[in-house]
């Protein structure tokens, strides 16, 4: 899942640098997530911000990409696309029928967990916003920190929420993941 992941998304912004083979190129050619996703991240926006950062927790699992996708779905499907709505539709309501139309069905209460304690941290820390959280980081550094703060957030989620927004937030600059180093 995750080789899935790295091999199908940018991994630099296309003005900083120029790509030094063709399995870069690919790379950068290929379509990102939050695209397919039709989430579109160019428009400031803290909906889109938030719908990518819940894919993206999706994402970071151990679960394959067409679970991700549909589970994703579901949460669309439902109207769960912010974190007050999130947290009203409550955990029984995730598990079943969210993450179970999306086939999550071995981890679904502990994801469904996790996307209901990160919605809580979100509106508690940061009024909800995303955006928020980069206006108050002091660099990149910072930002990925405040995003391991997460509960169940990762450097692999991390990573993924944050390339996606590098062409657009000025503190996303995530290194990238060992096995993506490995590809090019």
């Amino acid at each position: 899942m995750i080789i899935q992941l790295i091999t199908r998304s940018r991994l630099v912004h296309p003005r900083r640098t120029r790509p030094a083979n063709t399995t870069r190129r690919a790379l950068e050619c290929s379509p990102l997530y939050s695209e397919e996703l039709g989430i579109d991240l160019a428009k400031p926006s803290d909906t889109a911000y938030f719908r990518w950062f819940l894919a993206s927790l999706l994402f970071g699992a151990r679960i394959s990409e067409t679970t991700a996708q549909k589970t994703y779905q579901s949460f669309v499907r439902h109207g769960l696309t912010n974190p007050q709505k999130i947290l009203k539709a409550g955990w029984d309501f995730l598990v079943y029928p969210v993450m179970r139309e999306g086939g999550y069905v071995r981890y679904d209460g502990r994801k469904s967990t996790q996307v209901l304690r990160d919605c809580e941290m979100l509106i508690a820390d940061f009024g909800g916003r995303l955006s928020r959280l980069h206006d108050v980081a002091t660099d990149a550094r910072d930002v990925e920190e405040r995003l391991l703060a997460f509960y169940g957030v990762g450097p692999v989620t991390t990573n993924i929420f944050l390339r996606e927004l590098r062409p657009f937030w000025t503190k996303a600059d995530p290194d990238p993941l060992p096995a993506v180093e490995r590809l090019v």
